[in-house]
This record gives structure tokens, sequence and C-alpha cells, in this order.
């Protein structure tokens, strides 16, 4: 399933980054994530009840991506796929992850920012980096990134919003993980689903105009 998770997250893009305190509304913000036309998710490793997340998920929307995020080690990794994730995130570069996500077969996204990261996690078997945090240096930076590394499939990720969601995507960033300004949690507590849904919405009109133009 490796090299489809890959082509899914470049067909759809958006990657939902779901940060909770607890599982008990998990499903109930994928619903509306799903209604609103999201079909990659996130559940960060640093949730309280991250694997049952991710479990539940897989269980309930069989057509949905489920990845796990914050991976920081390799141990983790292998709870996380143990319990069903379809591929993993990393907010920073470590070798033995990416070796243990291959050992399973199981995409591993590492985060990075300079140059030789870029490069070291692709010679490590990326096949897609996580460039973290994208808006200490915009958009611009992944254009500049392509220049000397055309061969860099790149994953957006930190400060995404409607108002730059845009940019990115014509940037050529492949996929965009996308967090507070799609699932706010405050909005979670407040049982604002309805809000949630439409934010996918908006996103995902917006990745839909990105494709239309490249066309």
């Amino acid at each position: 399933m490796s090299s489809q998770v890959i082509q899914w997250i470049e067909q759809h893009q958006l990657v939902a980054i779901i940060r909770i305190t607890s599982t008990d509304e998990v499903e109930s913000v994928v619903n509306s994530l799903f209604k609103g036309g999201i079909r990659i998710v996130e559940i960060t490793m640093n949730s309280p009840g991250a694997l049952r997340g991710i479990e539940r998920v897989k269980e309930a929307f069989p057509d949905m991506v489920v990845g796990a995020g914050t991976v920081l080690d390799p141990e983790t990794a292998r709870s996380a796929i143990l319990a069903g994730a379809d591929f993993l995130l990393t907010p920073t570069l470590k070798k033995e992850t990416i070796e243990m996500g291959r050992r399973y077969d199981v995409d591993v996204i590492p985060g990075v920012l300079s140059p030789t990261e870029a490069l070291t996690a692709y010679e490590y078997g990326a096949s897609m980096v996580k460039i973290f945090p994208a808006r200490t240096f915009g958009p611009s930076y992944i254009r500049d990134l392509h220049g000397p590394l055309p061969q860099l499939k790149c994953m957006a990720v930190g400060g995404i919003g409607l108002d730059n969601a845009l940019s990115y995507i014509e940037a050529g960033a492949v996929g965009l993980g996308i967090g507070s300004s799609l699932v706010d949690e405050r909005l979670i507590l407040s049982g604002d689903f309805a809000e949630i849904e439409e934010r996918a919405r908006r996103f995902v009109q917006i990745q839909q105009e990105a494709t239309t133009n490249k066309v």
C-alpha cells in the first residue's frame, strides 16, 4: 500500500491534522471532515488515546486514509503501524523511524527544513518530505527547493490556512498538512462540527481550483 498512499496524497493533497484531548469526539470530527470532502487525516501521537483513535477511525471510515503524526522514534512508529496507520509523519528527521516504516511497507514522511535535511531524507528512502514549519519561509521556499532538488515531493505543514493554501500548491507542494485552521479544538469542545465541515469544504474548493488551473 506504500506507493498507493503517496499517490492518494498527491491526488487529494489535503491532510487534516487532528490534535485532541480525548478520543470521544474523534469520529464526529472525522465525519465532519469526510462530509466536507477531506479524505486524509492525521491523528497526532501526542494526543491522549491516539492509538485507539486511529483504530476507531479505520473501523468507522474505510474510505479514509489515516496517518499517525508527531512520530518521534521507531518504537512509536511501530505502535502506530500496528494500530492500523496507513502512513506516518514526523516533525524531525530520524533514519531509524524511516527504516521502521520501510520494514512494514508503510510510508514515513519526515519533517525537514534545510536542503541538506530534505536530500538526506530522500536518500534514506522517504518518498515525500514534510517541510516544517512551512510558515518560516513561506510558499516561495518550496519553489526554491525544487530548483536544485526537483525530485522532491514536498508536503507543506505549519501555518497553512485558507489565505495561503493556494499559494503553497502553486509553489509546488503536492500536499498540505492543515491543523487548527481546519480542526480547531474550540470547535470540537463547543460541538460545532458543522463549522469544521464548512472549513473542510472551503479547503477542498481551493484544492480543486488549483487542480483546474494546472490543466
